[in-house]
């Protein structure tokens, strides 16, 4: 594979790392016919990121040698953001940049020619991986919201940076609300600052959602992904359903395609929900201490039926196709699904800045394998020897 990238799509390929580095550590390099993918999945798997740059979008583009098969690589987050770590200066200094890979050469070579002829070169380590590919479908969320990235951009700038969730939901007048999510606790329900904005259907281009319907996602990836789309000043569609079922942000361009795929939280607050009533919400009763608890939110929430699959594969000629955006509906979840022996290491749980919590936000690729734990009936029987008689 060989592509190169001149003038100001150096500093847009560079956007487009940034990021695709908010969500995941690792990143995939795979060259397709229909141009170069770059994808990302976080490591709770509850977030997943695809960049697809056409042809058109280099100078030169190859995707592989005449009579040798399509590569694909997997090589850290890190290492590839460090060639495009500041974008003000490959602005200012480079002039194009070279990108090659090759089956014999154990290293991704990235080139950048900067002006007055320096030249550097960055031999980035990979590793062979299977085709990280999304199975979903934005055409079957029925709601959908349209705006220039410029819009949604100013409305997340009045949320804080250590921010973590945000609501998106419908008010009265068909005004679209972004409100700041908090989790409910006891203690700080009360001390929580609730930060909403407030947008006018007229700012959107399309806008087909009910009145009342609201979704909560992470706020991390959602500002990546605005970053971007600002930047090239392109319009950004948001596809979404019920909360507990993904949200899919899409970018379009003549010149390269954009999918975020998040998680959204199932159990929602409900003072996020409410958001036609100005009324306050009334606090939560609690629980009493006898009551049974219940099972863990992932054998209650319906992502299964938009769960992202690993292409597990290796050398396969349905592996090298590009990712399908198709998904056949599943009447009921399933729960009994187990990941494969080389993906099982990859499925365990770790906790990321900006990723959501574990139990609230389900993972896309893998169903819920925990089986509810079974308390036993009645007390449990106390066994002990006889104690002597006194005197």
């Amino acid at each position: 594979m060989k592509c190169l990238i001149t003038g100001g799509n150096v500093k847009v390929l560079g956007k487009a790392v940034h990021s695709l580095s908010r969500i995941g550590d690792e990143l995939y390099l795979e060259p397709l016919k229909d141009g170069l993918s770059l994808r990302t999945v976080n490591s709770s798997r509850s977030a997943y990121a695809c960049f697809l740059f056409a042809p058109l979008f280099f100078q030169q583009y190859q995707a592989a040698s005449p009579g040798q098969d399509l590569l694909r690589c997997k090589i850290l987050m890190k290492s590839f953001l460090s060639v495009f770590r500041s974008l003000a200066m490959v602005e200012k200094t480079v002039e194009k940049c070279c990108i090659s890979l090759s089956g014999s050469n154990s290293h991704l070579v990235v080139q950048l020619h900067c002006k007055y002829g320096v030249k550097k070169t960055h031999n980035l380590s990979f590793q062979d991986c299977e085709s990280l590919q999304a199975v979903f479908n934005p055409a079957l969320c029925p709601h959908l919201l349209r705006a220039p990235a410029r819009v949604l951009a100013e409305a997340v700038l009045s949320f804080p940076p250590a921010l973590t969730e945000v609501t998106l939901g419908i008010g009265h007048g068909q005004r679209v609300i972004l409100r700041s999510y908090h989790e409910e606790e006891a203690d700080n329900a009360n001390k929580a600052m609730v930060t909403e904005t407030s947008i006018g259907e007229e700012d959107f281009q399309q806008l087909h959602a009910p009145e009342g319907i609201a979704v909560t996602f992470c706020l991390k990836e959602f500002r990546g992904l605005l970053s971007f789309a600002e930047s090239a000043n392109l319009s950004l569609t948001v596809h979404f359903d019920v909360p507990g079922r993904p949200v899919i942000f899409t970018i379009e361009d003549s010149l390269l395609d954009g999918h975020f795929v998040l998680a959204t939280l199932l159990e929602q607050d409900p003072c996020s929900q409410d958001l036609c009533s100005p009324k306050p919400c009334q606090p939560v009763p609690q629980k009493e201490a006898h009551s049974t608890p219940h099972l863990d939110d992932f054998t209650n929430d319906d992502i299964d039926c938009y769960m992202i699959a690993m292409e597990t594969t290796v050398g396969s000629e349905g592996s090298r196709a590009q990712p399908s955006t198709s998904l056949p509906h599943i009447s009921q979840p399933s729960h009994d699904l187990a990941p494969s022996s080389e993906e099982e290491e990859e499925a365990e749980p770790s906790t990321v800045p900006g990723t959501p919590p574990p139990k609230k936000f389900r993972s896309l690729f893998f169903g819920s394998i925990l089986a509810p734990v079974h308390s036993p009936q009645g007390p449990s029987p106390v066994l002990a020897e006889d104690s002597d008689g006194e005197g």
